[in-house]
């Protein structure tokens, strides 16, 4: 592909071992090639021990997770885009509950529309990273498609391709659809069973060329995350880096 992106890790896989060891692991990571990193919120290291380490290690920070910006949330997360010198932030959760129904999506939407603007009068942009229950089908329409329609086109999608296939869609379908909306791509494998750990990518049934060569247009970061593995995490995010530059499909350092 002439198109490709470059390459950052979702620090969260390295949360454990982050908490013992923070500016090792960080630098091991720096190491191993991958061009930028995305925070999550409550990461061990505070804010400004972060964000020199990452700029003395030369890692971009393509994102960060974040609480969702209401009520104190926003300062905390208007803080964290300010520490890392973010134009913008994603939301990283929100509850299952909150996407039973046409209506209760409908909601989600009005609420990330009117904390955008929030977030838009401090020039960041925010955004929202799904998991699996947002990718069910609910009264004929896709979660993903009600999303597309009610959200402003502000907010932006930073698709997880894992969780969207085990929510029942087609990962590559998902994010054609999504287009430019959805500047940031997560990068996730395993066996698509939610009881199961996840693999290295490209160890698993991810059909990751594809994921990558349709959003070749579109996508500014692939971020990979593994949530949880049986094996060494860190080897995991290693392997992760060497399959997806080996195969030329994100840009790294090394």
């Amino acid at each position: 592909m002439s198109n490709v992106k470059p390459v950052a890790l979702q620090l969260y896989s390295l949360r454990d071992a982050l908490q013992e060891d923070f500016e090792g692991i960080v630098r091991s990571v720096a190491a191993m090639g991958y061009v930028g990193v995305e925070p999550y919120s409550g990461m061990p290291g505070g804010l400004g021990v972060a964000a020199d380490l990452f700029e003395e290690l030369q890692l971009e920070v393509c994102n960060s997770h974040v609480p969702f910006p209401e009520g104190a949330n926003l300062e905390s997360a208007l803080a964290e885009a300010e520490a890392f010198d973010l134009s913008r932030v994603a939301v990283a959760y929100l509850p299952e509950s909150e996407f039973a129904t046409v209506d209760a999506v409908k909601r989600v939407c009005e609420r990330l529309n009117r904390a955008s603007e929030s977030m838009q009068a401090s020039k960041v942009t925010l955004g929202y990273h799904n998991h699996w229950w947002e990718f069910k089908e609910l009264e004929g329409q896709a979660t993903l498609e009600v999303m597309l329609r009610e959200l402003d086109d502000d907010v932006f999608l930073e698709i997880d391709t894992y969780w969207a296939q085990v929510g029942g869609l087609d990962a590559v379908e998902v994010v054609k659809q999504a287009g430019g909306r959805a500047p940031l791509i997560h990068l996730k494998d395993g066996s698509l069973s939610l009881e199961d750990n996840m693999t290295a990518v490209g160890a698993g049934k991810m059909s990751v060329p594809e994921i990558v060569a349709a959003t070749e247009a579109t996508a500014e970061w692939h971020i990979v995350e593994i949530d949880r593995c049986d094996g060494d995490m860190l080897q995991a995010v290693q392997d992760s880096y060497k399959y997806l530059t080996s195969n030329d499909l994100v840009r790294g350092k090394v």
